[in-house]
């Protein structure tokens, strides 16, 4: 992992995930990309003249003292030699301001809060994170406003056990490595599903053959509530992170993560949740 590309929108509820991001960057000797989208004032955007380019400048440069000093202030020490840009954007959309900045810095991970001042409390994740959710270029880090997990030790990570799973492992595995992680993959089904204890043994076989990462525990819980059921697992566990893959058509998202229970998880949860998208693998 190279780049890490955090964005904030200045809020409590981004600052867990600043410092996550902040630790990544630490372990990995990335560069740290801070960023944040700004949205022009009507008044300034009529027309374009040498007062309006003056207010213009002045704002990027107010936004990116600000930005700065939303880093500075929440972060307990910050490494002095380390590679750090701070990035402020002019755009009406968010996720697209981001998503724009993380292909033009080859970003292999984007990290954002889970929630922003600008999101109702009802809405699952907040707009941003879900846009980001199915269009990530690269993997996407989302955590809840409190979780204070800094420590990666033991890494969730629920498959479908299909061949892209195999690839999203081997990323984590790298994560997971800096750490010195446990990666606990669990696969959570009802009875009815063909031979899901063959299917695991398969899949086991499979991982410990093209990963290699020798802290890897393989679970199968047969449930006919799988969202709670994943709950309790997360909770029994003792996890840190969550690991997901985002599917074009039939996703985990759409299977575990029905809405109403997603609201509950968002809201009682501090676990982040990190997800790697199939086009981006």
């Amino acid at each position: 992992m190279k780049t890490i590309l955090y964005a904030t929108d200045y809020s409590e509820n981004s600052v867990s995930a600043l410092r996550l991001a902040y630790s990544l960057a630490k372990k990995f000797s990335a560069k740290l990309i801070v960023m944040h989208v700004f949205d022009m004032p009507i008044t300034l955007a009529s027309t374009v003249t040498v007062s309006y380019l003056k207010k213009e400048k002045k704002l990027y440069i107010e936004n990116r003292a600000k930005l700065k000093n939303f880093f500075d202030h929440n972060l307990d020490t910050v490494e002095m030699y380390m590679d750090l840009n701070f990035v402020v954007y002019e755009g009406t959309s968010v996720s697209s301001s981001i998503l724009e900045k993380a292909i033009k810095f080859n970003a292999d991970l984007i990290c954002v809060g889970a929630k922003g001042t600008s999101v109702l409390k009802e809405l699952l994740l907040g707009s941003t994170a879900k846009t980001l959710l199915k269009k990530s270029p690269c993997a996407l880090l989302v955590v809840p406003a409190g979780g204070e997990k800094t420590e990666l030790n033991k890494m969730i990570y629920a498959t479908d056990f299909e061949q892209a799973d195999i690839f999203a492992i081997t990323k984590l595995a790298k994560i997971a490595q800096k750490f010195d992680a446990q990666i606990r993959v669990v696969h959570i089904t009802t009875r009815n599903e063909y031979d899901g204890e063959g299917q695991m043994e398969w899949f086991k076989e499979t991982l410990k053959e093209k990963v290699g990462y020798a802290k890897m525990e393989f679970d199968l819980v047969f449930s006919e509530t799988v969202f709670e059921d994943l709950l309790w697992y997360i909770e029994n566990a003792q996890a840190d992170l969550l690991v997901m893959l985002e599917r074009k058509d039939s996703t985990f998202y759409q299977r575990y993560f029905q809405p109403d229970l997603v609201k509950q998880m968002v809201k009682n949860s501090t676990l982040p949740l990190l997800s790697f998208n199939v086009g981006g693998l």
